[in-house]
């Protein structure tokens, strides 16, 4: 069994504006087929790409099979056709240029579709009101019922849709038109409403801004941490000294909520924890200032291309009470990590007399952080 998609991409598409066909515009960086041919990749044998005759050598750079289109879009799908005949393909796709951005999801569902029936194609059914109109005013309205919007790639039995090809006498709106003239049953498959065709230039700012979020890169991290007590007059709790009847013992100055967040921020970034990057087993650590720590990892995070979108912090403890110095610790925070204050949250719970927070044995933190690259 052999999948073959035919991208027809011959129009001139004025449209949309711009000195180019559409098709030939960028769009994030890329000409609008590069995103096209790259959603089929791994999803079909081979990909053959319909084009105008001037566009040879824009075509060239793809290194794809290349067919010239005729004067229209259903000229073009059977010139393809008739030269993949006779290759053994059993299933074709037939897919507009101008949708850059179809999913593997949608393709897939077609294929699969194809197991079962002659044609298969993706669209959504119409849920807005649909109104007749003449000059600019509404002068009626048509029933919504049982209305699908078209899209592609609308798939077929190979030789089923060359033939129907072959046969009709031209005019059609889309190749499902021509397999249902020909008497072929047409499968919908859900379609998606990404799936858009490029048409006016309002489109390609909406498929700039799917596109960046598709590209967007969201990284989580969670960090957990404890210290024991220790005889002394303070602890430090998230970049703030406060006043207390104990310390808190450790390797650094041991602020068990700030080495829980920067261990967070590692974890988001698949980098280890405080260990990896400072061991402690190296005298230079010794007593160091957590935001060292921090502010490292917040190097790290830059380094990377990504942002802190927020981070939450949990102190566990019976005492000291943290409700009063909650507002100066994520100032402190946002002062080290270089972000505003709404960005980062601290809180505190006990828990209940249980546990060696409890006893008062010591305390613990734990920490979440979101990191984007966009």
């Amino acid at each position: 069994m052999t999948t073959a998609a035919i991208i027809v991409a011959a129009g001139r598409g004025t449209r949309a504006g711009g000195d180019l066909p559409k098709q030939w515009q960028d769009l994030s960086g890329k000409p609008v087929l590069a995103h096209t041919i790259a959603a089929f990749a791994g999803q079909v044998d081979r990909v053959i790409l319909v084009i105008h005759p001037q566009d040879r050598d824009r075509a060239a750079g793809f290194g794809l099979q290349v067919v010239e289109g005729g004067a229209t879009r259903a000229e073009s799908v059977r010139n393809a056709l008739d030269w993949l005949a006779g290759q053994g393909v059993t299933k074709v796709l037939i897919h507009d240029g101008a949708r850059p951005l179809v999913s593997a999801t949608v393709i897939a569902a077609v294929l699969r579709a194809l197991d079962e029936a002659p044609g298969a194609a993706p669209a959504l059914q119409v849920t807005d009101a649909l109104w007749r109109g003449a000059d600019g005013n509404v002068t009626g309205t048509a029933p919504r019922d049982g209305l699908w919007r078209a899209q592609t790639p609308q798939g077929f039995r190979f030789e089923a849709i060359l033939a129907a090809h072959r046969a009709h006498p031209g005019g059609a709106a889309d190749d499902v038109e021509v397999a249902r003239w020909a008497g072929h049953r047409v499968t919908i498959v859900q379609g998606d409403e990404d799936n858009m065709k490029l048409t006016y230039p309002q489109d390609f700012i909406r498929a700039e801004r799917l596109l960046r979020g598709r590209d967007m890169d969201i990284r989580l991290g969670n960090g957990y941490d404890v210290h024991a007590f220790t005889p002394g007059d303070h602890v430090w709790l998230c970049g703030v000294k406060v006043a207390h009847d104990k310390a808190l013992l450790g390797h650094s100055d041991a602020d068990v909520g700030m080495h829980a967040l920067t261990d967070a921020i590692y974890g988001a970034l698949a980098e280890g924890d405080i260990g990896v990057h400072f061991p402690p087993s190296d005298p230079q650590w010794k007593g160091a200032a957590s935001h060292i720590f921090l502010r490292h990892a917040m190097s790290r995070v830059a380094a990377r291309g990504y942002t802190l979108a927020n981070c939450d912090v949990t102190l566990v403890c019976e005492r000291p009470k943290i409700g009063p110095h909650q507002a100066a610790m994520r100032s402190a925070l946002a002062g080290i990590m270089g972000v505003d204050m709404d960005r980062i949250s601290v809180k505190a719970t006990t828990s209940e007399r249980l546990g060696f927070t409890g006893r008062e044995e010591g305390i613990a933190a734990l920490a979440t952080c979101a990191l984007v690259r966009a």
